[in-house]
């Protein structure tokens, strides 16, 4: 069995920091269970563009406010307490944090090293086992 608690995540390597959002990788892909697991916290007013190639991600907003939109379409979702998201299309997209920071629980498939950051394109990079 595996026990964590997110708070041991704060202040390491794995509470990763960006003017955009904050991401504390709690579950990785050395865990071995197939997924990695996030809390993230998507600041008020922020844009993120976001386009995960490598990996599709389930998204579950539990406080706060923003809004997804996908590029492809221009639709526009509302996002808060209780709403899921999937981009099971590797669906390019803007992130958008509202009024309140936006605190949301995140599952990624294959499963993050806890090293990954956003690049120009907005996509985290398929990491080797050796990271």
């Amino acid at each position: 069995m595996i026990v964590k608690n997110v708070k041991d995540v704060i202040g390491t390597d794995l509470e990763v920091k960006t003017d955009t959002w904050l991401s504390r990788r709690v579950l990785l892909k050395k865990d071995g269970m197939g997924f990695s697991f996030h809390e993230t916290v998507i600041f008020p007013g922020s844009e993120t563009h976001i386009h995960y190639q490598n990996h599709l991600e389930a998204v579950w907003c539990i406080e706060g406010d923003g809004e997804v939109e996908t590029i492809a379409d221009g639709k526009k979702y509302a996002l808060g307490p209780g709403v899921v998201y999937a981009l099971d299309q590797h669906d390019d997209h803007w992130l958008r944090g509202g009024k309140e920071p936006l605190r949301v629980i995140c599952v990624f498939n294959p499963p993050l090293t806890g090293l990954e950051v956003h690049d120009e394109e907005g996509v985290y990079p398929a990491m080797s086992d050796a990271a």
